[in-house]
């Protein structure tokens, strides 16, 4: 299986650990580091087992058990990890239509996935069909742009969540696509579909209001498109405060992260890789701090 590797050196200002001014001579400077690695999926499409050998386009490529043995190895290799996933987890193979999304679930369990959101192959088995397989996923949805109020997925899921992982606190939201016109009325119901950009800049300001030092948006929206059509690309534009945005929808293969400059002109990077579970996305943030010790008194840069 193939893994997309991307370093990013950021100084970020973190909340960081703080070392007693004691241990710290006067004037002397340490950097203190923090490494975060976040390894992310989309589009997984009921995929699996690995493509046949003879399949044209992806011979012996992909699989959940594959899948597994590279997250642990990572695991294994780095202290920090975060697994997500960007959408579209149901319809693809015969699996989905004998299990309705059940066995997914349960796959993405063991793999330990910390979250993930809604896509719109998600509503294939009907609301009350994801909410039975969401029953045996234990970890969060996070949809903040569907107000699912007076739908039997209501209380099923989450507009963000909030993980530590070492000294890093890390903020997770969701933001899906228009449901209307692209999944039958049936299958959504009354939900309620929300402006993405407007969603986002609320929920982004609020996790770094709550001292997350990095910020991530789960998107279903598709990476770019020729018309106006909100995307991952313009969504980076158009907002503060997100870090990295992890997409889905269009199934683009990026080879890199692409980086964006948002209303502050400040980076945000945008990753997606492909469908299938063919490739699992590797984004590794540094947090630095300078601390120093002056006139007997702990200064944190």
């Amino acid at each position: 299986m193939k893994r997309i590797d991307f370093i990013r050196n950021s100084v970020l200002i973190s909340s960081g650990v703080l070392v007693a001014p004691s241990l710290i001579a006067q004037g002397e400077r340490v950097n203190l580091k923090n490494r975060l690695t976040i390894l992310h999926t989309n589009d997984t499409h009921s995929n699996i087992d690995p493509f046949p050998e003879n399949h044209h386009k992806y011979p012996g490529k992909g699989g959940v058990a594959r899948r597994y043995e590279l997250i642990q190895q990572v695991r294994a290799e780095e202290e920090n990890v975060l697994l997500l996933d960007a959408g579209d987890i149901f319809q693809g193979t015969p699996y989905f239509n004998k299990y309705g999304g059940i066995l997914e679930m349960k796959l993405m369990t063991a793999l330990g996935y910390d979250a993930a959101t809604m896509g719109n192959h998600d509503f294939d088995g009907g609301m009350e069909g994801f909410v039975k397989a969401r029953m045996s996923a234990d970890f969060p949805f996070l949809c903040s742009n569907y107000e699912f109020k007076h739908t039997p997925i209501d209380g099923y899921t989450g507009d963000y969540t909030i993980i530590k992982k070492g000294n890093i606190k890390v903020g997770v939201f969701g933001v899906g696509i228009e449901l209307k016109g692209l999944v039958p009325d049936n299958k959504f119901g009354e939900s309620v579909y929300l402006d993405p950009i407007e969603i986002a800049n609320d929920k982004a300001l609020e996790l770094r209001n709550q001292g997350c030092d990095l910020v991530i948006c789960l998107s279903h929206l598709g990476y770019e498109y020729h018309k106006d059509k909100v995307s991952d690309r313009i969504l980076a534009r158009k907002t503060k405060n997100i870090h990295l945005i992890i997409g889905g929808h269009t199934h683009t293969f990026l080879d890199k992260p692409t980086e964006e400059k948002n209303l502050d002109d400040q980076t945000v990077l945008i990753n997606q890789v492909g469908w299938a579970g063919i490739n699992v996305g590797r984004v590794d943030f540094n947090f630095e701090k300078n601390v120093f010790v002056k006139n007997d008194v702990l200064i944190v840069e």
